[in-house]
């Protein structure tokens, strides 16, 4: 079997808090270990980085080998620190020298114009969770991906391996699930799809509303699945951890932590480079499509005193 050529990504970040650039790019290429561990100015990618060993590290037959800031010296540090040969003053200079592109931003207002460059040239795109933030931006999207773009965008916490054993209502020790608490911090509008996409692979599609009670630092929003199930997301801004997931059913109760970043992220990377090369989309697009609905609806019913936004 012939080997296949090996993939050339371009990476764009970088935006307040978000660290993705640095990470992504060295789970592709591996990294500068010293100078990520006293440089990175987020202290929590080299901690997970370093406890893999170096020799595991990479993704093969993908490098990403050009990369963007928004600051020109951001880029230039993450080009050193992860092993990027290449750094372009715009976006668009990648086109023509990579295969796909990696949109490490997580402003689900600006995805559409960060991405349209490389959808208008074919280029294949990923872009961060959120997708976007608001309904036209994502009837945008969605009419790109009927027309064939090829677009895949997600929270990395749908790969979680911790989530496997229970995936898709596999609950047998605790009965019918009835209720879903959990909790994350950060904005409502670039953090909440990491609760809603970690509750996904558990129940599956089929969330019918979504209510937010809360205010833009202290989020309370109840979730409605068609098989019964309550799930609660407490989004506090400046919350430092969550307690894990916590499940209750007719026969009991169980608590999912989620620990191993390092593999979650390497996953959701894996399953793009398999998207390319098969061309074979790891879910479906609709269920994104659920998934922006419920960020915005979350963004809505804030904004309209609680009321309850169907999906």
């Amino acid at each position: 079997m012939r080997t296949p050529q090996p993939l050339s990504l371009g990476i764009i970040g970088m935006t307040e808090g978000n660290g993705h650039p640095y990470s992504w790019s060295a789970i592709f290429n591996n990294y500068d270990r010293a100078a990520m561990t006293a440089e990175c100015p987020f202290p929590v990618i080299p901690a997970y980085l370093n406890r893999v060993p170096p020799e595991t590290i990479g993704i093969p037959g993908a490098k990403v080998t050009c990369v963007y800031c928004d600051r020109r010296q951001d880029a230039e540090h993450v080009a050193r620190l992860s092993r990027i040969p290449t750094v372009v003053d715009r976006p668009e200079d990648m086109i023509g020298q990579v295969d796909a592109v990696l949109i490490a931003t997580d402003i689900g207002a600006e995805h559409v114009q960060r991405a349209l460059p490389f959808l208008d040239a074919d280029i294949p795109v990923f872009i961060d969770k959120p997708l976007c933030d608001n309904r036209d931006d994502l009837a945008f999207f969605s009419a790109r991906v009927a027309a064939g773009a090829r677009l895949l965008s997600s929270s990395a916490l749908r790969y979680a391996k911790e989530l496997a054993p229970y995936c898709n209502g596999n609950f047998h020790e605790i009965g019918k699930p009835l209720s879903i608490v959990l909790s994350v911090a950060k904005k409502w509008e670039t953090y909440g799809i990491h609760a809603l996409e970690t509750v996904y692979p558990l129940l599956g599609p089929g969330f019918e509303s979504i209510r937010n009670t809360g205010s833009e630092r202290r989020n309370i929003v109840h979730v409605k699945h068609r098989l019964g199930v309550d799930v609660v997301i407490v989004n506090i801004y400046d919350q430092l951890h969550s307690a894990g997931i916590q499940i209750c059913g007719t026969e009991g109760c169980l608590t999912i932590r989620l620990a191993d970043t390092y593999s979650t992220f390497r996953a959701q990377l894996v399953a793009f480079v398999n998207y390319l090369r098969s061309g074979v989309r790891p879910f479906p697009f609709s269920q994104t499509e659920e998934l922006m609905r419920l960020v915005i609806g979350g963004i809505e019913s804030r904004q309209q005193h609680g009321k309850e936004i169907m999906v």
